[in-house]
């Protein structure tokens, strides 16, 4: 992962929590957003998913991770029904704080890969049996992945149910609809 690639990325990824924290309609836009710059990512630094020896582990534990921290993010972002009935979200400090350290911990990982840490991650790879870098890349990718993935499934749920529950109750507060018989008249048969 050369440095100034992965510093666009990780600059770019941290911005998108810019309009995550302000409040938003939770449409398609705003939910592939997210999907898009981390598949942009992904086409960048993934180029492939080694699954010698322990990487699949490795790559199954980033997965996870960041699975965690988009379910966190998701259930810790506050939604809302807008006038219109359409669901709003809004990123707390901790959707948002979850956000930034997964793209944080992933960039700190990449800086000090390349500036010094390299040879303690050589050496801790060939303990545990993991094949090379580009299994950390996939790793890190994935977890970016599970993340976001996570995330977006979590809060189109959550909106999901909060307009349901709406419905419901806009339901069971109506009267019940009028009969659509006349009311008989004197000296007429009610049919």
């Amino acid at each position: 992962m050369s440095n100034i690639p992965t510093y666009l990325v990780s600059a770019s990824l941290i911005l998108l929590v810019i309009r995550q924290i302000r409040e938003h309609p939770l449409d398609a836009r705003s939910l592939a957003t997210p999907v898009f710059a981390v598949g942009a990512a992904a086409v960048i630094f993934l180029h492939t998913v080694p699954g010698g020896g322990s990487d699949l582990a490795l790559e199954a534990a980033g997965a996870l991770a960041g699975a965690a921290m988009g379910a966190i993010g998701g259930l810790a972002t506050r939604l809302r029904l807008g006038a219109d009935g359409r669901p709003l979200g809004r990123a707390g400090i901790l959707a948002a704080g979850m956000w930034i350290g997964g793209v944080g911990a992933r960039l700190a990982f990449a800086i000090a890969a390349g500036n010094g840490a390299g040879p303690a991650i050589a050496r801790f790879s060939i303990a545990h049996q993991i094949t090379g870098s580009a299994a950390w890349v996939a790793a890190l990718v994935l977890m970016a992945l599970a993340d976001v993935l996570t995330r977006l499934v979590v809060i189109y749920l959550r909106g999901r149910r909060l307009t349901a529950g709406s419905a419901a109750s806009t339901a069971a507060v109506r009267p019940p609809p009028a009969p659509d018989r006349a009311p008989a008249r004197h000296g007429q048969l009610s049919r």
